[in-house]
């Protein structure tokens, strides 16, 4: 396969995390043919430091990869900026990449549909996002893979003609929206991406994902996603930035490869529908929340 996108892998302090997603990724089909670009942000506070140099020690001895450049930040950025500022390079630099965190597991597939897909899609600009994490559906004869609206960050892809619209100023991307887009930017109010929009707003989140959801929602824009998943998350045990402790998002991975991709390019209704209708059941019943919310507070 020509033209391989470029991988950027972003990291900060968590070296068993680091460890195991940089061993998926090698086990990649395409890895020993990618490119990969290590950005290690610097230390918060000194509590951070020696988890950081750690990490470092761990990306510095990376093999399996056509190369592997380490960019490591004397200060800390926070994940968003290293996120925004190694993307936006690596797309001027190649004009497409692939995106993960240091949480994240793969299929031997996943950098094989990243690739194809954007080799697919490149010329169809209604299509700005190829997203690897599916939740964990249970719906049977579904495609193996379909457009929807939201933007997954859990393992992405995308080319320099969509990233041209991601808008980082969240009042600019807020005048845009009338109660008609929030209700269909929110998933018809399943999901609390609005809500995550006005956290934003409040300094009370960091998330360049939710400002490109938002960016490629006010474009029209489509993203690719697989109806099984290609990667699970494993930073829901209370040392992720964003993330808490919850398993309701875990999924299986897909052990076989992606061969089928839509033709027509518009959203997917019947998936549209099934994913609905996941997020307005995924809580569970009030003892299942309750349960969980004990979890996550014993765990603080």
């Amino acid at each position: 396969m020509q033209n391989l996108a470029p991988i950027a892998l972003f990291v900060y302090n968590r070296p068993q995390h680091t460890e195991r997603t940089l061993k998926f990724l090698q086990q990649n089909e395409l890895a020993a043919e990618s490119r990969l670009y290590i950005f290690s942000d610097g230390a918060k506070t000194q509590q951070d430091e020696a988890k950081v140099a750690e990490v470092r020690s761990i990306i510095n001895k990376t093999e399996g990869f056509k190369s592997v450049k380490v960019i490591e930040r004397l200060e800390n950025a926070g994940l968003a900026n290293s996120v925004i500022a190694g993307v936006t390079q690596l797309i001027k630099d190649y004009g497409r990449v692939i995106v993960f965190e240091d949480d994240l597991v793969t299929s031997p597939h996943t950098l094989t549909y990243f690739n194809e897909g954007l080799n697919y899609y490149q010329n169809e600009p209604k299509v700005m996002h190829i997203g690897a994490y599916m939740y964990p559906l249970k719906a049977e004869n579904l495609p193996q893979s379909f457009f929807y609206r939201a933007a997954t960050s859990w393992g992405w892809a995308t080319w320099d003609r969509a990233w041209n619209h991601f808008e980082p100023n969240i009042d600019t991307l807020l005048n845009q929206f009338d109660n008609k887009k929030k209700a269909a930017f929110a998933i018809d109010g399943t999901m609390n991406f609005w809500k995550q929009m006005m956290e934003f707003k409040n300094g009370k989140n960091n998330s360049w994902a939710i400002r490109w959801y938002a960016s490629i929602f006010l474009k029209g824009g489509l993203t690719l996603n697989p109806s099984q998943s290609l990667v699970n998350n494993i930073g829901h045990d209370g040392t992720g930035v964003h993330s808490g402790i919850n398993d309701i998002y875990n999924v299986i991975i897909n052990p076989k490869p992606i061969t089928e991709f839509p033709k027509v390019i518009e959203e997917n209704p019947q998936v549209y529908q099934i994913v609905k209708n996941f997020l307005t059941n995924r809580k569970g019943n009030l003892w299942d929340r309750l349960k969980r919310f004990l979890i996550e507070k014993l765990n603080k």
